[in-house]
Protein backbone atom coordinates (compact mmCIF):
# COMPACT_ATOMS: atom_id res chain seq x y z
CA UNK A 1 0.00 0.00 0.00
CA UNK A 2 1.40 3.53 -0.66
CA UNK A 3 0.46 6.60 -0.02
CA UNK A 4 0.24 9.58 -2.71
CA UNK A 5 0.15 13.29 -1.18
CA UNK A 6 -1.07 15.75 -3.43
CA UNK A 7 -0.06 19.77 -2.18
CA UNK A 8 0.64 22.90 -3.30
CA UNK A 9 2.53 26.00 -2.30
CA UNK A 10 -0.24 28.02 -2.32
CA UNK A 11 -4.20 27.76 -3.01
CA UNK A 12 -5.81 28.20 -6.11
CA UNK A 13 -3.56 25.63 -8.03
CA UNK A 14 -5.56 23.24 -9.06
CA UNK A 15 -4.39 20.76 -6.60
CA UNK A 16 -8.14 19.33 -5.65
CA UNK A 17 -8.77 18.89 -9.10
CA UNK A 18 -5.66 16.90 -9.39
CA UNK A 19 -6.39 14.98 -6.66
CA UNK A 20 -9.87 14.25 -7.50
CA UNK A 21 -8.66 12.81 -10.98
CA UNK A 22 -6.41 10.59 -9.21
CA UNK A 23 -9.26 9.50 -7.20
CA UNK A 24 -11.59 8.98 -10.24
CA UNK A 25 -8.36 6.71 -12.56
CA UNK A 26 -7.58 5.06 -9.28
CA UNK A 27 -10.86 2.87 -9.90
CA UNK A 28 -11.17 0.23 -7.09
CA UNK A 29 -7.42 0.40 -6.03
CA UNK A 30 -7.62 3.22 -3.87
CA UNK A 31 -8.64 4.76 -0.44
CA UNK A 32 -9.40 8.32 -0.78
CA UNK A 33 -8.57 10.87 2.02
CA UNK A 34 -9.13 14.62 2.28
CA UNK A 35 -6.86 16.37 4.79
CA UNK A 36 -7.49 19.63 3.73
CA UNK A 37 -9.72 20.03 6.66
CA UNK A 38 -9.85 23.88 6.79
CA UNK A 39 -11.17 23.94 3.98
CA UNK A 40 -12.75 20.57 2.75
CA UNK A 41 -14.35 20.44 -0.64
CA UNK A 42 -13.34 17.15 -1.96
CA UNK A 43 -16.57 15.61 -1.08
CA UNK A 44 -18.44 18.75 -3.79
CA UNK A 45 -16.72 16.26 -6.55
CA UNK A 46 -17.10 12.94 -5.16
CA UNK A 47 -20.85 13.18 -3.68
CA UNK A 48 -20.35 10.87 -0.62
CA UNK A 49 -22.84 8.34 -0.06
CA UNK A 50 -23.60 6.18 3.12
CA UNK A 51 -21.75 8.18 5.75
CA UNK A 52 -20.69 7.41 9.05
CA UNK A 53 -20.08 10.58 11.22
CA UNK A 54 -18.60 10.97 14.31
CA UNK A 55 -17.26 14.14 16.43
CA UNK A 56 -13.66 14.83 16.86
CA UNK A 57 -12.46 15.54 20.46
CA UNK A 58 -9.25 17.08 20.98
CA UNK A 59 -7.48 19.90 23.36
CA UNK A 60 -9.09 21.47 26.44
CA UNK A 61 -10.91 24.53 26.99
CA UNK A 62 -11.00 26.78 30.37
CA UNK A 63 -14.36 27.37 32.20
CA UNK A 64 -14.69 29.54 35.31
CA UNK A 65 -17.14 28.50 37.75
CA UNK A 66 -19.04 31.94 38.82
CA UNK A 67 -20.77 30.80 41.84
CA UNK A 68 -17.24 29.41 43.32
CA UNK A 69 -15.36 32.63 41.86
CA UNK A 70 -13.60 35.30 44.38
CA UNK A 71 -12.42 37.41 41.25
CA UNK A 72 -9.20 37.27 42.35
CA UNK A 73 -7.47 37.99 39.32
CA UNK A 74 -4.40 35.30 39.03
CA UNK A 75 -5.78 33.21 36.09
CA UNK A 76 -5.74 37.31 34.45
CA UNK A 77 -2.35 37.52 35.67
CA UNK A 78 -0.90 34.19 34.16
CA UNK A 79 -2.40 33.61 31.14
CA UNK A 80 -0.08 34.11 28.20
CA UNK A 81 -2.85 34.20 25.45
CA UNK A 82 -4.86 36.61 26.91
CA UNK A 83 -7.81 34.48 27.28
CA UNK A 84 -8.97 35.91 30.17
CA UNK A 85 -11.37 38.90 30.26
CA UNK A 86 -12.93 40.91 32.45
CA UNK A 87 -16.42 42.07 31.92
CA UNK A 88 -17.85 44.39 35.09
CA UNK A 89 -15.84 42.69 37.04
CA UNK A 90 -16.17 39.47 36.67
CA UNK A 91 -13.28 37.04 35.14
CA UNK A 92 -14.56 35.17 31.86
CA UNK A 93 -12.79 32.81 29.39
CA UNK A 94 -12.43 33.90 25.12
CA UNK A 95 -12.95 30.51 23.86
CA UNK A 96 -10.83 31.64 20.95
CA UNK A 97 -8.20 32.51 22.70
CA UNK A 98 -7.86 29.82 24.88
CA UNK A 99 -5.54 27.06 24.39
CA UNK A 100 -6.48 24.81 27.19
CA UNK A 101 -3.26 25.03 28.64
CA UNK A 102 -4.40 24.40 31.81
CA UNK A 103 -2.30 27.26 34.11
CA UNK A 104 -5.02 29.26 35.07
CA UNK A 105 -6.58 26.45 37.18
CA UNK A 106 -3.56 25.46 38.59
CA UNK A 107 -3.16 28.65 40.26
CA UNK A 108 -6.71 29.22 40.93
CA UNK A 109 -6.59 29.41 44.70
CA UNK A 110 -10.08 28.25 44.90
CA UNK A 111 -10.70 25.97 42.23
CA UNK A 112 -12.68 27.42 40.21
CA UNK A 113 -11.59 26.58 37.08
CA UNK A 114 -11.82 23.54 35.17
CA UNK A 115 -10.69 22.16 31.46
CA UNK A 116 -12.73 20.37 29.38
CA UNK A 117 -12.42 18.12 26.19
CA UNK A 118 -13.63 20.57 22.72
CA UNK A 119 -15.18 19.04 20.40
CA UNK A 120 -13.09 20.83 16.92
CA UNK A 121 -14.91 19.29 14.22
CA UNK A 122 -16.30 16.12 12.56
CA UNK A 123 -14.46 13.35 10.77
CA UNK A 124 -16.76 11.05 8.07
CA UNK A 125 -16.12 7.79 6.17
CA UNK A 126 -18.17 7.13 3.63
CA UNK A 127 -18.26 5.58 -0.48
CA UNK A 128 -17.87 8.04 -3.44
CA UNK A 129 -20.25 7.77 -6.19
CA UNK A 130 -17.76 5.66 -7.59
CA UNK A 131 -18.10 3.20 -4.39
CA UNK A 132 -14.52 4.01 -3.29
CA UNK A 133 -13.59 3.95 0.34
CA UNK A 134 -13.55 8.23 0.83
CA UNK A 135 -12.47 9.06 4.56
CA UNK A 136 -13.41 13.16 5.59
CA UNK A 137 -13.03 15.80 7.88
CA UNK A 138 -13.83 19.25 8.42
CA UNK A 139 -12.88 21.59 11.27
CA UNK A 140 -14.87 23.48 13.00
CA UNK A 141 -14.79 27.30 13.39
CA UNK A 142 -11.81 28.78 14.61
CA UNK A 143 -11.13 25.35 15.98
CA UNK A 144 -6.84 24.48 16.60
CA UNK A 145 -5.61 21.17 16.39
CA UNK A 146 -5.82 20.20 12.59
CA UNK A 147 -2.75 18.82 12.41
CA UNK A 148 -4.05 16.31 15.00
CA UNK A 149 -7.96 15.78 12.86
CA UNK A 150 -5.60 15.45 9.52
CA UNK A 151 -3.49 12.59 11.47
CA UNK A 152 -6.90 10.69 12.69
CA UNK A 153 -7.61 11.28 8.97
CA UNK A 154 -5.05 9.73 7.34
CA UNK A 155 -4.86 6.54 10.03
CA UNK A 156 -8.88 5.94 9.78
CA UNK A 157 -7.71 6.04 5.22
CA UNK A 158 -4.93 3.54 6.77
CA UNK A 159 -7.23 1.48 8.29
CA UNK A 160 -9.89 0.94 5.56
CA UNK A 161 -6.98 0.51 2.63
CA UNK A 162 -5.29 -2.61 4.95
CA UNK A 163 -8.62 -4.00 5.28
CA UNK A 164 -9.72 -3.98 1.81
CA UNK A 165 -6.01 -4.60 0.66
CA UNK A 166 -5.95 -1.69 -1.39
CA UNK A 167 -2.86 -0.50 -3.35
CA UNK A 168 -2.76 3.18 -2.98
CA UNK A 169 -4.17 6.20 -0.33
CA UNK A 170 -4.82 9.40 -2.51
CA UNK A 171 -4.37 11.87 -0.07
CA UNK A 172 -5.75 15.58 -0.90
CA UNK A 173 -3.43 17.79 1.61
CA UNK A 174 -3.81 21.61 2.61
CA UNK A 175 -1.68 24.09 0.80
CA UNK A 176 1.41 25.98 2.48
CA UNK A 177 3.64 24.85 5.12
CA UNK A 178 1.93 24.69 8.17
CA UNK A 179 1.02 21.94 10.65
CA UNK A 180 -2.03 20.04 8.25
CA UNK A 181 0.40 19.91 5.56
CA UNK A 182 2.86 18.55 7.87
CA UNK A 183 0.83 15.88 9.74
CA UNK A 184 -0.26 15.07 5.50
CA UNK A 185 3.13 13.94 4.61
CA UNK A 186 3.71 12.00 7.79
CA UNK A 187 3.99 8.43 6.17
CA UNK A 188 3.49 9.19 2.86
CA UNK A 189 5.51 7.87 -0.16
CA UNK A 190 5.08 10.36 -2.85
CA UNK A 191 4.51 13.62 -2.98
CA UNK A 192 2.87 15.30 -6.18
CA UNK A 193 3.22 18.90 -6.17
CA UNK A 194 0.95 21.48 -7.81
CA UNK A 195 2.21 24.65 -9.35
CA UNK A 196 1.72 27.12 -11.70
CA UNK A 197 3.68 29.56 -13.98
CA UNK A 198 3.66 32.94 -11.61
CA UNK A 199 6.22 34.27 -9.23
CA UNK A 200 4.39 33.56 -6.39
CA UNK A 201 3.45 29.99 -7.23
CA UNK A 202 7.58 29.54 -8.35
CA UNK A 203 8.57 31.20 -4.64
CA UNK A 204 5.79 28.69 -3.00
CA UNK A 205 7.04 25.70 -4.80
CA UNK A 206 10.13 26.24 -3.43
CA UNK A 207 8.68 27.08 0.10
CA UNK A 208 6.80 23.59 0.15
CA UNK A 209 9.59 21.41 -1.38
CA UNK A 210 12.03 22.37 1.31
CA UNK A 211 9.56 20.78 3.64
CA UNK A 212 9.10 17.68 1.68
CA UNK A 213 12.95 16.99 1.68
CA UNK A 214 12.71 17.15 5.39
CA UNK A 215 10.38 14.35 5.42
CA UNK A 216 12.60 12.65 2.61
CA UNK A 217 10.08 11.42 0.22
CA UNK A 218 10.67 11.61 -4.04
CA UNK A 219 8.49 14.25 -5.18
CA UNK A 220 6.90 14.53 -8.78
CA UNK A 221 5.42 18.28 -10.00
CA UNK A 222 2.70 19.20 -12.35
CA UNK A 223 2.28 22.53 -13.48
CA UNK A 224 -0.75 23.89 -13.84
CA UNK A 225 -1.23 26.37 -16.80
CA UNK A 226 1.87 26.02 -17.85
CA UNK A 227 1.15 27.88 -21.09
CA UNK A 228 0.20 31.23 -19.34
CA UNK A 229 3.70 32.01 -18.47
CA UNK A 230 6.24 29.79 -20.55
CA UNK A 231 9.34 32.13 -18.86
CA UNK A 232 8.17 31.07 -15.57
CA UNK A 233 7.49 27.60 -16.63
CA UNK A 234 10.90 27.12 -17.54
CA UNK A 235 12.18 28.45 -14.36
CA UNK A 236 9.95 26.03 -12.68
CA UNK A 237 11.92 23.15 -15.21
CA UNK A 238 14.90 24.15 -14.10
CA UNK A 239 14.32 23.80 -10.58
CA UNK A 240 12.73 20.54 -10.53
CA UNK A 241 15.85 19.66 -12.34
CA UNK A 242 18.30 21.25 -9.69
CA UNK A 243 16.33 19.34 -7.06
CA UNK A 244 15.60 15.79 -9.02
CA UNK A 245 11.69 16.03 -8.79
CA UNK A 246 10.11 14.09 -11.22
CA UNK A 247 8.37 16.31 -13.78
CA UNK A 248 4.51 14.97 -14.18
CA UNK A 249 3.19 17.11 -16.79
CA UNK A 250 2.88 20.63 -18.51
CA UNK A 251 -0.82 21.77 -18.44
CA UNK A 252 -2.11 24.01 -20.76
CA UNK A 253 -4.86 26.23 -19.30
CA UNK A 254 -8.28 25.06 -20.04
CA UNK A 255 -11.98 26.35 -19.51
CA UNK A 256 -12.77 22.82 -19.40
CA UNK A 257 -11.54 22.88 -15.64
CA UNK A 258 -14.07 25.08 -14.51
CA UNK A 259 -16.80 23.67 -16.34
CA UNK A 260 -16.14 19.67 -14.86
CA UNK A 261 -16.19 21.94 -11.45
CA UNK A 262 -19.82 23.27 -12.27
CA UNK A 263 -20.92 20.42 -13.04
CA UNK A 264 -19.51 18.13 -9.91
CA UNK A 265 -17.28 16.07 -11.82
CA UNK A 266 -13.41 15.73 -12.46
CA UNK A 267 -11.42 17.10 -15.43
CA UNK A 268 -10.84 13.38 -16.53
CA UNK A 269 -14.64 12.61 -16.90
CA UNK A 270 -14.87 15.18 -18.95
CA UNK A 271 -14.84 13.10 -22.76
CA UNK A 272 -13.35 16.02 -25.35
CA UNK A 273 -11.32 17.59 -22.61
CA UNK A 274 -7.59 17.80 -24.26
CA UNK A 275 -5.88 17.88 -21.09
CA UNK A 276 -7.73 14.35 -19.58
CA UNK A 277 -5.03 12.08 -21.56
CA UNK A 278 -1.91 14.17 -20.15
CA UNK A 279 -3.58 13.74 -16.26
CA UNK A 280 -4.18 9.86 -17.42
CA UNK A 281 -0.49 10.09 -17.86
CA UNK A 282 1.03 11.71 -15.22
CA UNK A 283 -1.12 8.97 -12.84
CA UNK A 284 0.25 6.24 -15.17
CA UNK A 285 4.05 7.71 -13.78
CA UNK A 286 3.18 7.95 -10.32
CA UNK A 287 1.80 4.44 -10.17
CA UNK A 288 4.89 3.02 -11.68
CA UNK A 289 7.25 4.88 -9.44
CA UNK A 290 5.45 3.82 -6.71
CA UNK A 291 4.77 -0.25 -7.74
Amino acid sequence: MKEIVVISGKGGTGKTSIATSFAVLGANDIVIADCDVDAADMHILLQPKNSISEDFISGELALIDQDACTQCGKCFDVCRFDAIDVNNGIHIVDELSCEGCGYCARVCPVEAITNIPQNIGQWHIAETRFNQPFVHAKLGIGADNSGKLVAHVKNKAKEVAKELNKSFIIVDGSPGVGCPVVSSLSGAHFVVLVTEPTVSGLHDLKRVYELVKKFHIKAGCIINKADLNKQKAEEILEFMKEEEIVHLANIPYDETFTEAMTDCKAIVEIEDSEVKHLIIDAWNKVKEINK
